[in-house]
């Protein structure tokens, strides 16, 4: 990593992503979340206050960077569970099979490089009862919208570390394997090519068998 990506760019998104309206969002997407929790592509904590109190046991947090992992200790110290922090990308889990009650990404399927092996490894140690909590911006469903998402998309990429805006949330989360128990589809507050919500859980069918290690 550069030095922005590594330094400047965790402190412009824990600035921008904490506000009145992501707290919103944050807390309807994580309303269910219990038990043994994984969070991918944790950056720092934003999510840690809007875990439902009483129903998270532990949270293993995966995140590459340093410095966004910096910025997380005071809300991890402010945390009635307990929070573990590995620093890896979203690709590389090094947890068990099936060792997780609900897995979580939010606002990090759009950044990860390979999202396929990400998602597969976020299935595979996801119990068969359990369930995959996401809230991600993508793709718009008007053309128009999505005309300006493809131009702006290099620039995005650039300098947010890699953030694409036209992927398919839905549609990667059924490629890897999951079945859609909830999903909502809807633009929120901001410019229209940065905030087409995709907001959902899915479960892992028990008989599928995990290939993707």
């Amino acid at each position: 990593m550069g030095l922005w990506e590594n330094r400047v760019l965790p402190h412009l998104i824990d600035w921008g992503m904490d506000n009145r309206s992501m707290h919103r969002e944050r807390a309807q997407a994580l309303a269910a979340a219990q038990g043994e929790v994984l969070e991918v592509g944790f950056g720092s904590g934003l999510n840690l206050p809007h875990y439902p109190g009483g129903q998270v046991q532990r949270l293993v947090a995966v995140e590459p960077n340093a410095q966004a992992l910096k910025l997380a200790r005071g809300r991890i110290e402010a945390c009635d569970f307990e929070v573990q922090t590995i620093r890896l990308e979203g690709e590389r889990i090094p947890c068990a099979d099936a060792s997780f009650d609900t897995v979580v990404s939010t606002f990090t399927l759009c950044t990860i490089p390979d999202v396929a092996a990400a998602l597969a490894q976020l299935r595979r140690v996801l119990r068969p009862e359990g369930q995959f909590i996401f809230l991600e911006h993508g793709r718009a469903p008007d053309d128009a919208v999505h005309r300006w998402q493809r131009r702006a998309e290099p620039v995005q990429r650039t300098l947010f570390g890699g953030c694409h805006l036209t992927r398919d949330i839905d549609e990667l989360v059924q490629e890897a394997g999951f079945e859609l128990k909830s999903l909502e589809r809807y633009y929120s507050k901001g410019p229209k090519v940065m905030s087409f919500f995709f907001r959902g859980s899915a479960s892992k069918p028990a008989s599928r068998p995990d290939h993707r290690r």
